[in-house]
């Protein structure tokens, strides 16, 4: 299959055409503010010295890489030249700085420290988010001064680990190179960086691995070999980004075995180890994947960048294989966990999205000063020590047109719903939709012989129009396939967006006699700045009806649900039962939580 690159379409209207304006007019200019208030931007001169402020850390080039790739995204649609000017600085000082053998790394650079003998300290996971930078840039401006120096790096790494083999391990602690590499190859088709992929992913969790890491670890995926593993393990983003690396790997050499071992372990995770919103992990230790159904609502982990890794994975699992359970996945992140990141204002974010928060309970260690439990914090901020979130999600949102549409000699198949134009290869593809507020898409085509549009695993009832007759589909692995189209033919596809509750299994013990509301892809939730009782006492009836009222501040629906409330009882314990009192919950889109102050949150609600 082929992926139709974001580049080559237009976010016309709609729900994500102001998201990506608030990103391209908000978020990247307020994250490149902060990331140069903390130092990360002055690292790159590399003149810190002990005893200066903003000592350089381990990870901060691959902030600044990331927050270069948004930029980068958005500049292909919208001229940016006070942002170009940065990064070319910022090119003009990794060129003065980088060694004879174009080694950079602002933090190694300013310390008397070994390069290479730590596996952990983020080297290679650095210059993968670089490369992936320079690339980018360069396909936007055809400027090649950052991508001729990654490259040239690169060659040294090649020489250092798989000619040499000077360096202290094997495969990076944190995985990213992987990926990058593919990008890379794809721009440039060197078959040195597809060996480099192969080399990475082909020694990870081997013996000739983990003579060099010591005792193999889950964390970083290194239990095992790649194509023997069948489950999702360790750390959410570096398994992510790994699993990224070996679906695109799979992809480009055929390698039936290693994709194979990326569908057992994506089945894992969508089936047992994934949140309602699209969110992954659910342990703050580790950030990490732990158990089959250990989803926990209040101390969920669920960090941004696991859920985005994610999507980014599923979209690599599209090219190889078409079905809806990927492209769901990604919507699933799109609409929930994707977006819950980011504030409305676009100024900040989360770097970890709970399901719930109990005010109350903020406060419960402070008698106990060697306690320590994980609750989350219950607003965003717009710079973390660790920042890797906020320039993560500016890249993501700015090139989210990328999960439209793949391609293959036979069939455009349509993945996801958004006012858009295409145009592709001899063939053009439109979109007119208000979704997710409406379940309606008008898709205009010319020259696709074949579409097949996905039906969202949400969606219990839908109707096709094709030419203005009902239309003969196939329904194939969740994509209705129409076939033989008009030169010019025009598609509507109606699908019931009509608001739903959610059962979860009884495996996930911590949401037993508990249930989720849902409207489209768009999971809500209830906080208590909006309603006058706790949330956390309410239940819902199963069988209400929702009303509905659209909202300017979110650009979706706020709703309302009919249930009970308990009377208030003094008595501690009592052996009469709660006597209850009928009420109404006002519900808002997950997305848009903690945006009016500190308050109570809950996604899953007794029933």
């Amino acid at each position: 299959m082929k992926l139709i690159d974001f580049r080559k379409t237009d976010i016309t209207d709609g729900f994500w055409k102001k998201r990506i304006d608030t990103v391209s007019e908000v978020s990247v200019y307020n994250v490149y503010k902060r990331f140069k208030e903390t130092g990360r931007f002055a690292a790159l001169n590399c003149t810190w010295k002990p005893g200066d402020p903003y000592e350089p850390h381990i990870f901060w080039d691959s902030d600044i890489a990331k927050w270069i790739e948004s930029v980068a995204f958005i500049i292909e649609n919208r001229p940016c030249p006070d942002l170009e000017k940065v990064i070319d600085d910022v090119a003009d000082a990794m060129e003065k700085n980088a060694d004879e053998y174009g080694y950079f790394n602002s933090c190694y650079l300013v310390h008397d420290k070994p390069r290479w003998s730590d596996r952990t300290d983020h080297e290679l996971y650095c210059a993968g988010h670089l490369v992936e930078a320079a690339v980018a840039y360069y396909i936007a401006t055809g400027k090649r001064k950052l991508l001729d120096m990654m490259e040239k790096y690169l060659d040294y790494i090649y020489k250092v680990f798989l000619v040499d083999g000077s360096a202290a391990f094997k495969t990076p602690g944190h995985e990213e190179i992987e990926l990058a590499l593919i990008k890379l190859y794809d721009l440039t088709k060197n078959e040195k960086y597809l060996e480099m992929c192969s080399f990475f992913i082909d020694n990870r969790g081997t013996p000739n691995d983990s003579e060099y890491t010591g005792v193999a670890h889950k964390y970083s995926q290194s239990h095992i070999p790649v194509r023997e593993q069948k489950t999702a393990e360790g750390h959410c983003v570096r398994a992510c980004y790994l699993y990224t690396g070996m679906a695109d790997l799979a992809r480009i050499t055929d390698d039936s075995e290693l994709f194979n071992a990326c569908k057992s372990i994506f089945d894992d995770i969508i089936n047992k180890k994934m949140y309602i919103t699209g969110g992954i992990g659910s342990a703050a230790r580790g950030e990490a994947f732990t158990v089959p159904y250990d989803l926990p609502d209040l101390t969920a982990y669920s960090e941004s960048c696991a859920a985005l890794s994610l999507a980014w994975f599923a979209q690599r699992m599209l090219l190889i294989e078409n079905d809806s359970k990927y492209a769901d996945t990604i919507e699933k992140v799109l609409y929930n966990n994707g977006l819950s990141s980011v504030s409305l204002d676009g100024k900040s974010f989360f770097y970890v999205n709970p399901l719930a928060i109990r005010t109350h309970l903020l406060e419960r260690n402070t008698s106990q000063v060697n306690t320590h439990e994980n609750l989350p914090i219950t607003q965003r901020k717009e710079v973390f020590d660790c920042s890797c979130c906020p320039p993560n999600i500016t890249r993501f949102i700015a090139s989210v047109a990328d999960f439209l549409y793949t391609y293959d000699d036979d069939t455009v198949y349509v993945h996801q719903y958004m006012s858009s134009e295409t145009k592709t290869d001899g063939f053009t593809i439109s979109q007119k939709t208000d979704y997710p507020n409406s379940g309606r898409i008008e898709i205009s085509t010319n020259n696709i012989k074949n579409l097949a549009v996905r039906i969202p695993a949400w969606c219990e009832s839908f109707c096709i129009v094709a030419n203005g007759e009902s239309a003969d589909f196939e329904l194939e692995k969740g994509y209705a396939k129409i076939s033989n189209l008009e030169e010019n033919s025009i598609i509507t596809i109606d699908f019931d967006v009509t608001p739903f509750i959610v059962y979860p299994t009884s495996k996930i013990k911590d949401y037993i006699s508990r249930a989720a509301v849902q409207r489209g892809p768009v999971v809500y939730c209830a906080e208590g700045a909006n309603n006058d009782f706790s949330v956390m006492s309410f239940r819902i009836d199963t069988d209400t009806e929702f009303s509905e009222e659209y909202s300017e501040l979110y650009g979706t629906y706020t709703l309302t649900a009919n249930g009970r409330i308990p009377v208030e009882n003094e008595q501690l314990y009592s052996r009469k039962k709660e006597e209850m009192i009928p009420a109404k919950i006002k519900l808002i889109p997950y997305f848009a939580f903690a945006n009016n102050g500190e308050s109570d949150m809950e996604v899953f609600l007794h029933y």
